[in-house]
């Protein structure tokens, strides 16, 4: 699990104040950093472009090129005249013991985009887009030096500088920073930052339901209770999911009479030895409102999910306590309407995912939210967490479903709401990950299968 940041000036400002660091030290780091990359990952002599912009994410690079100087065949390109104090240094630095610069985009083995870093905000002139163009066609190892400049450039790894930051995490970053690494600025990470209540899951974070205690039998591990409505295939795979994820029962409570898998139970009540909830998976139009007023008529931890959020009684479920809920972008939206948080549209709403999950989680504070995505949000009053593991094989029906059937089997084995909310998002992209098939054949089942050789990564 590891700390994530609005922005970084602030810890920087930090190393200066009580680190007695300065820029040009932090600056040298970084670009150590990097070099140390490079040397670890490329040949000697291989070809190295790196495009430089006018300020301090240009110097970076320009500091990296004089760094591997000789030991590469490296050279600078000015997508700016250097206008920063660092960035003027930075060139003399490097210009003086002849590091060469070329005036057009060549091919190379390693290509790093330097142009400009966390602290740009606006759009890019039309110059600088064309050359970013140009740099995605060039066929190289591409390394975003901070991070890919205005998220425009398509990077194979990402150098990222001190700490983890969250405009990396946008579900339309995705796409754009590859693989990221952080770089220490002369102090280690655990002195650079402080405290942050956001977090981005790693798989080792992913705690499992194993069993230890000899001495139990069925009963010891919960019994699900899910809701079936009129789309019975959803319930079902997440019952079988739930059930494969260590639920001792698992029983599918609806009214109409539907062929179901053995392993699973049918009712037309919630049972009454039940420990958690269920409710939204393709329930369409089958209950009536009484009907899921009695369905929740109890104090057990619940799983919303799906239909529900486009129904009346989604705010008397928000006022239950031990409730995890988990929208899809376009269901949230229509939730953030429903309870009067914001009134926006979907793509609003992933420009600006960060803010819209604690303007909820601050009106609601005892509920858990899940937001699903590219990088899912997972939170609960001011606690924030990001995993960014989901891969695009999960796009695709019923994906949403196996996820609900797990966080509502560890709800009903005894799990508190946030953990059973992160430890189940990070099994459900764990399972993906290990799928072996081509990754647009992974279906739920495929999925569920899946979940018997789940293993905590150590």
């Amino acid at each position: 699990m590891q700390k994530l940041f609005d922005e970084v000036a602030s810890l920087d400002r930090r190393c200066y104040e009580k680190f007695f660091l300065n820029e040009d030290i932090l600056m040298e780091h970084a670009a150590d950093g990097m070099a140390c990359y490079i040397r670890d990952n490329f040949e000697k002599n291989s070809k190295i472009v790196v495009v430089c912009g006018s300020g301090n994410n240009g110097a970076d690079g320009t500091a990296l090129a004089r760094l591997l100087h000789k030991s590469y065949d490296i050279s600078i390109l000015r997508a700016k005249k250097p206008a920063s104090k660092m960035a003027l240094l930075q060139q003399n630095r490097a210009f003086s013991i002849g590091v060469k610069e070329i005036t057009e985009l060549e091919s190379c083995d390693v290509l790093v985009d330097a142009i400009v870093g966390t602290g740009y905000s606006g759009c890019l002139s039309d110059e600088l887009s064309l050359l970013i163009d140009k740099m995605n066609s060039v066929n190289a190892f591409k390394i975003a030096c901070d991070i890919p400049s205005a998220f425009a450039f398509r990077a194979d790894v990402t150098l990222t500088m001190g700490a983890l930051k969250k405009s990396m995490f946008l579900d339309s970053a995705k796409d754009m920073v590859g693989d990221i690494k952080v770089l220490d600025l002369g102090v280690s990470r655990e002195i650079y930052e402080k405290e942050s209540n956001w977090r981005v899951l790693d798989l080792e974070d992913l705690k499992l339901p194993n069993r230890t205690k000899k001495d139990s039998h069925k009963g010891s591990y919960g019994h699900l209770a899910i809701a079936s409505g009129e789309k019975s295939g959803a319930s079902i795979m997440s019952a079988l999911s739930a059930f494969r994820f260590g639920s001792g029962l698992v029983t599918l409570v609806g009214f109409e009479e539907i062929e179901i898998p053995h392993t699973l139970m049918y009712s037309h009540e919630v049972p009454k030895g039940a420990t958690a909830l269920a409710l939204g998976m393709g329930l369409g139009v089958e209950f009536s409102e009484i009907e899921l007023a009695k369905f929740l008529d109890n104090s057990l931890s619940l799983v919303a999910d799906a239909d529900i959020f486009c129904m009346p009684i989604v705010l008397e479920i928000l006022k239950r306590e031990n409730v995890v809920i988990t929208p899809h972008p376009k269901e949230f939206v229509s939730l953030l309407k429903i309870t009067k948080v914001a009134d926006i549209s979907a793509d609003e709403l992933q420009k600006e995912r960060f803010k819209y999950a604690e303007s909820f989680c601050k009106k609601f504070p005892h509920i858990v939210l899940l937001l699903k995505g590219a990088n899912v949000i997972i939170g609960k009053n001011d606690n924030f967490f990001i995993n960014p593991h989901g891969t695009p094989s999960l796009a695709k029906g019923g994906s949403g479903d196996v996820l609900s059937g797990l966080i509502a089997s560890l709800l009903a084995q005894g799990y508190e709401c946030l953990d059973a909310a992160i430890n189940g998002s990070l099994a459900h992209a764990k399972l993906a990950l290990n799928y072996k098939g081509a990754d647009f054949s992974l279906t739920p089942d495929d999925l569920i299968d899946e979940i018997s050789r789940l293993e905590e990564t150590k």
